[in-house]
């Protein structure tokens, strides 16, 4: 456990550059005090892409990027990347430091708004796993939901390119197809940069990751924060 008075050490471990600019920001609005450094192995998605699922070989780097964050001396480890979940979850479970999936609070905030889910993806060989990861998240609350996906491929390949606002636009124009569900999911970190303009063309509720990742991780570490004016 840290105290409110520490400065804790976080590792943020990251599979795509475009995910490291919404991470830190959520960082600077919601724990400025937290210490945290990164971690960067940019070859997974494209290895993931190639393999069609996550391998042995996969899973080990994985193990290894939360033991380097450790061997660091990270008291928490946060993955920003969804595409990997199965994978950091086995690695959690070998660690004593938490170490967190990044879309758990967003899961847990969406699956409070209604049976019929939205989730906006850019990356499609991550859907898999989110689509997985939410399932079961949902099952150990007793909960079936439906989830529908839809998936902008083009929009990460302008984020990747650093044009963010082109990435923003062909998003938000794809999110009217999931007007029709009680809430709507940004699957990836990368995609949060997309909040607003997604919130301007939709009815229901839209959840992005970073902000709720980082208060989920700061409870894990100091049992008596409560966050206040949390964003979803």
């Amino acid at each position: 456990m840290v105290t409110s008075q520490d400065p804790p050490r976080i590792g943020l471990v990251h599979a795509v550059h475009p995910a490291m600019a919404p991470i830190a920001a959520a960082f600077r609005r919601r724990w400025p005090q937290a210490l945290t450094f990164n971690l960067l192995d940019d070859g997974l998605p494209a290895d993931l892409e190639r393999d069609g699922r996550l391998t042995t070989a996969m899973h080990a780097r994985i193990a290894r990027l939360a033991d380097h964050a450790v061997a660091a001396g990270a008291q928490g480890v946060l993955f920003t990347c969804s595409a990997f979940g199965p994978a950091i979850v086995a690695a959690a479970r070998r660690l004593a430091q938490p170490v967190l999936r990044p879309d758990e609070a967003m899961f847990e905030a969406a699956l409070h708004a209604g049976q019929r889910i939205g989730l906006l993806a850019t990356f499609a060989p991550a859907i898999a796993s989110t689509r997985e990861n939410f399932m079961a998240q949902a099952a150990e609350r007793g909960l079936a939901p439906q989830l529908e996906v839809v998936c902008v491929p083009e929009a990460i390949a302008a984020a990747r390119a650093g044009d963010t606002a082109t990435h923003d636009r062909l998003v938000a124009a794809a999110a009217p197809q999931l007007a029709h569900c009680a809430a709507v999911m940004l699957a990836h970190f990368s995609t949060s940069t997309a909040l607003e303009p997604v919130q301007a063309v939709l009815p229901c509720p839209v959840f992005s990751a970073p902000d709720a990742a980082v208060d989920a991780l700061r409870r894990r570490l100091q049992p008596d924060y409560q966050a206040v004016g949390s964003t979803p």
